[in-house]
C-alpha cells in the first residue's frame, strides 16, 4: 500500500536517534490544560487561507466552512517570507477584518506571531488564539519576547515545530510560554526543513512529536498536514496517518482560489476538496476494544515482540563489549578508530540482508548507523582513557 510505504520510509531514527532518549528536564510535570475544547470526542480542526487577503476572501471562508463547524479560522497577517520580494501580509489591518467578522458570524481566528508587537496587537484586537511559527519557535530569544508579552493573559497558544528536527527545542518553547502563565497550550506539527529529495515539502519524522506527546500526555497535538505535504496529492495520507497516530486534529490552508493566493499558493486547496477528497474519506479508529479473542492475540503477539525487544538490547550490548575490545587492540597498534573499508562492508551486507527480511533500506541504514556510531563511543573511550 502506497501509503504505508511513505509512512516507513519517512519514519526513520536518522539524525534523531539522540534525541529521544533520555529526557532530562528541570521542571516538574506540565499541568498543560485543553487548548481547544471539542465535543464528543471529534478531532480539532484548524482551516483557512495561509495569508489574510481581504475582507471579502475570510467572509467567503467563514461562510463555506459553517457546516465544518471548524474550532478555529487560520489566517497569517504577517508572513515571515523565506526570501525578500514576497508577500509579507496585509499587516495589523487584517486584524480588523477578524473583529469585524467575529461580529456577524459565531468563529473564532487564530494568527501568528513572532515578536512582542504583534502580541500587544493581537491581544487588542481581541484574537481568540495564536500560533508561534516554525520560524519563531527556532530562536529561544524570540520565544521568550512572545512569552513575556504573553505574562497575564489567558487564550491558548499554538507552538509549531521548529523548523529543523530539534524536539529540546520544541520543548523549550512550550516550557517558555507555560512559564509565562499561559496553560492552554497545543503543539502544531508541521514537519522539518531538509536538504534533498523527499515526497514532502517538509520531512514528518514522526517521532518526534510522538516523542513530545509522551512526555507532555495532557498537550494536544495538531498536524499541519498543508505544510506537511506542500501540494494536495498527500493530503490525504498524512491526515491519515496522523489520525492513525492519535493526533487530536487538523490544521489546513483552504483558499476560495487557491491559484490566485498571494502565498503558498501551491499548498492550498479549496473547502469543497477538503470536504470530498479529505475529511469524507478519513478512517476514524478507536484505540481500544472489549473483544477478549483480540485483546489475547495482541497480548500473545506483544509477548513475543517484548522477548525480541530485550534479545535485541541484549545482542547490541554484546557488540559494543567486541567493539570495546577492537579499541584495546587499536589503542595498542596506534590504529584509527574509523576503518572506511570496513563500515562500507557492513553496509552492504546489512542491506542485502534487510532486503532478503522485507525492510526498508532507510530504516535499516539509520539502525546501522546509530549502532555504528554508539560504537565508536565506545571505543573512543577505551583509546583515549
Amino acid at each position: 500500500m502506497q501509503k504505508n510505504k511513505n509512512f516507513y520510509k519517512e519514519f526513520t531514527i536518522h539524525q534523531t536517534i539522540i534525541q529521544v532518549i533520555p529526557y532530562y528536564i528541570n521542571n516538574l510535570p506540565l499541568k498543560i490544560q485543553t487548548a481547544i475544547e471539542t465535543v464528543d470526542n471529534k478531532k480539532a480542526l484548524i482551516l483557512g487561507p495561509c495569508s489574510a487577503e481581504s475582507l471579502s476572501q475570510l467572509e467567503t471562508i467563514v461562510k463555506d466552512s459553517a457546516d465544518l463547524t471548524a474550532d478555529f479560522i487560520r489566517a497569517g497577517v504577517w508572513k515571515p517570507r523565506t526570501r525578500p520580494g514576497h508577500f509579507q501580509g496585509i499587516g495589523a489591518e487584517a486584524l480588523q477584518w477578524f473583529t469585524e467578522l467575529k461580529k456577524k458570524y459565531p468563529v473564532k481566528f487564530c494568527t501568528e506571531v513572532a515578536n512582542a508587537k504583534h502580541v500587544e496587537l493581537c491581544l487588542k484586537a481581541e484574537v481568540d488564539a495564536l500560533w508561534i511559527g516554525a520560524r519563531t519557535t527556532v530562536n529561544p530569544f524570540y520565544v521568550q519576547e512572545i512569552a513575556t508579552a504573553l505574562e497575564g493573559v489567558d487564550i491558548p497558544i499554538f507552538v509549531k515545530n521548529p523548523i529543523n528536527p530539534d524536539l529540546h527545542l520544541w520543548l523549550g518553547a512550550i516550557e517558555r510560554v507555560y512559564n509565562a502563565g499561559i496553560r492552554k497550550i497545543a503543539a502544531i506539527h508541521r514537519g522539518f526543513s531538509f536538504h534533498g529529495n523527499s515526497l514532502y515539502r517538509n520531512i514528518p519524522r514522526w517521532q518526534i512529536p510522538i516523542e513530545l506527546k509522551r512526555r507532555l500526555p495532557n498537550l494536544q497535538l495538531i498536524a499541519d498536514i498543508s505544510h506537511i505535504s506542500g501540494t494536495p496529492t498527500h493530503l490525504l495520507e498524512i491526515a491519515q496517518i496522523a489520525m492513525d497516530l492519535s493526533y487530536d486534529g487538523l490544521m489546513v490552508e483552504t483558499h476560495p482560489d487557491p491559484a490566485r493566493a498571494l502565498s503558498d499558493s501551491d499548498q492550498q486547496i479549496t473547502l469543497e476538496y477538503l470536504k470530498n477528497n479529505i475529511l469524507s474519506k478519513l478512517i476514524q479508529r478507536q484505540q481500544y476494544t472489549e473483544d477478549k479473542k483480540y485483546n489475547s492475540l495482541i497480548t500473545d503477539i506483544r509477548s513475543q515482540i517484548d522477548k525480541i525487544d530485550h534479545d535485541i538490547i541484549k545482542l547490541i550490548g554484546k557488540r559494543m563489549q567486541l567493539a570495546e575490545k577492537i579499541g584495546t587492540e587499536k589503542k595498542s597498534k596506534k590504529i584509527s578508530i574509523l576503518q572506511p573499508e570496513r563500515w562500507n562492508e557492513i553496509i552492504t551486507k546489512l542491506l542485502l540482508l534487510a532486503k532478503e527480511n522485507k525492510l526498508s533500506e532507510e530504516f535499516v541504514f539509520s539502525l546501522i548507523e546509530a549502532i555504528h556510531m554508539e560504537s565508536i563511543q565506545h571505543q573512543s573511550r577505551k583509546m583515549n582513557s
